[in-house]
């Protein structure tokens, strides 16, 4: 994993296209030293305006797979990419954690049918 555009492709092939704009589902990309996906673990489904994200259950997941670094990702079901203040938020707890832990966070994708939003692009990470 290289670039958000090659995060975006990895997961568009492993997200359920029939319910991205009915459902909000969190998942997080496990990567080794290199980069390179170990993984791609559901962390969490909820309805259509949101989906709860235990920080806990991120890092013991990144922890039990020996993990390098995580990039997390979800979507809006709304497609509107814009990241909402609790995404602004979890997003820095999360990497606040990572950094204690040894453990970082590369990237925060939000994707849609189409297109993506890459926190890491845009200067916010």
């Amino acid at each position: 994993m290289s670039s958000s555009i090659e995060t975006f492709q990895v997961l568009k092939s492993n997200w359920n296209f029939e319910i991205i704009e009915f459902i909000e589902e969190f998942k997080i990309i496990l990567l080794n030293r290199a980069h390179r996906v170990l993984g791609i673990v559901p962390i969490s489904v909820g309805g259509t305006a949101g989906t709860i994200c235990d920080p806990k259950v991120i890092y013991v997941t990144a922890l039990k797979c020996n993990a390098a670094s995580i990039i997390l990702a979800h979507n809006h079901p709304s497609s509107n990419l814009r990241p909402s203040q609790a995404d602004i938020e979890l997003t820095k707890k999360l990497k606040a954690a990572g950094q204690f832990l040894d453990l970082p966070v590369l990237d925060h994708i939000i994707l849609t049918r189409d297109a993506y939003f890459s926190f890491a692009d845009e200067g916010l990470m």
